[in-house]
């Protein structure tokens, strides 16, 4: 069975991870970059790569020393090179390259997105299996810090993945972290918005919020407009006053996003003659998004899955499985290989205004 090293520095955390080719994981480490940030209220590119500089060697010896395993017993190194920020991609990349040239590895390279999606084949020790439950074709919602997507998944390969419809502005992650920086709740802001959210009511809020494009059949997505109508709550009224003023008004915001993210999701499962639905990254870990998910896709009977907490954010175990899938039909890179910002799924949505597409 092919086991792959896998190396993943598109934003703030450093990681690298061992699997095999089946999704077992053999060592998953990763060092986030959080307190580095915090301040800043989001990811600063040049923190992020000097950052990344600093741990690669030591997040990838420790994923090998866990795995129980050297470099020359693995059969590749797979390493995100795209989509991301090109000074921490770059960081990932080259230690990549390296271990691949010193190593007679091969080099995979992957692309970020891939990886989230295909992140419910992963099987962790200790958790339940539900990797052979999941079969194509699925819907797979991807919502991030910097992703909102809705994908029609045939097959595990780029070329299998078409996208049906993404945000024409603020990804919903970047939406919560902006959200929770007007109300001076830190960074990052969706734990806290989602802690907060469930001990408020949407009704009671001091600001009652609409899901966006509600009447609309589009499976694009628009978020701005929910941060931009708390903004001017806050400059009008400024921040909640109280504990039970700010929970409501984080459940009128996240109300809104949920709504959002569920009626669109199962539109195009439906809309597709689709069975099974895929939620992934960061925001998947979202307590009332999972929650509503599954109300939903139960009650049409379609089947859901959602990665484990520990494989909904950025991790190179997901990395590593996607240059196992690559490596199985025979692609590998070479030294050539850069980073890009842009993810090579093809992009259907069109960002800021103008003509909206089709019905999906």
């Amino acid at each position: 069975m092919t086991v792959v090293l896998g190396i993943e520095s598109s934003c703030d955390e450093t990681a690298a991870a061992v699997v095999r080719s089946d999704g077992t994981v053999l060592s998953d480490v990763v060092r986030s970059q959080v307190e580095a940030h915090a301040p800043f209220g989001g990811v600063v590119p040049e923190i992020a790569a000097r950052d990344h500089l600093q741990a690669i060697t030591t997040v990838v010896r420790a994923a090998l020393s866990d795995a129980k395993l050297s470099l020359r017993d693995v059969d590749a190194v797979a390493v995100t090179h795209r989509p991301g920020l090109v000074g921490a991609l770059l960081v990932g990349l080259q230690a990549a390259k390296g271990l691949s040239w010193a190593s007679g590895k091969p080099l995979v390279g992957v692309d970020h997105l891939v990886g989230h999606l295909l992140s419910v084949f992963l099987r962790r020790e200790g958790e339940a299996d539900t990797a052979a439950d999941v079969c194509f074709p699925f819907v797979g919602l991807l919502v991030s810090g910097g992703h909102t997507a809705l994908y029609l998944c045939h097959g595990p390969r780029v070329e299998a993945i078409e996208e049906l419809g993404a945000t024409r502005d603020d990804a919903v992650g970047e939406a919560y972290d902006k959200v929770a920086k007007l109300l001076g709740l830190g960074y990052p802001g969706g734990p806290v918005v989602d802690h907060l959210a469930a001990r408020g009511e949407p009704a009671s809020s001091p600001l009652i919020l609409k899901p966006p494009m509600a009447h609309r059949e589009s499976l694009e997505f628009s978020f701005s407009g929910l941060k931009s109508a708390v903004a001017r709550h806050v400059a009008a009224a400024g921040v909640p006053a109280n504990d039970e003023s700010m929970a409501h008004l984080c459940a009128a915001f996240q109300d809104a996003v949920v709504k959002t993210l569920v009626r669109k999701t199962l539109h195009a499962a439906q809309s597709r003659d689709v069975r099974s639905v895929v939620v992934a990254g960061g925001v998947a870990a979202n307590r009332a998004l999972r929650a509503q998910m599954r109300k939903a896709c139960d009650a049409r009977e379609l089947r859901l899955h959602v990665p484990s907490l520990q494989n909904c954010t950025d991790n190179a175990a997901m990395i590593a499985y996607a240059g196992a899938v690559a490596l199985t039909d025979g692609k590998t890179d070479n030294l050539g290989l850069g980073p890009s910002p842009r993810t090579a799924l093809p992009r259907q949505t069109r960002k800021g205004r103008g003509k909206r597409r089709p019905t999906g």
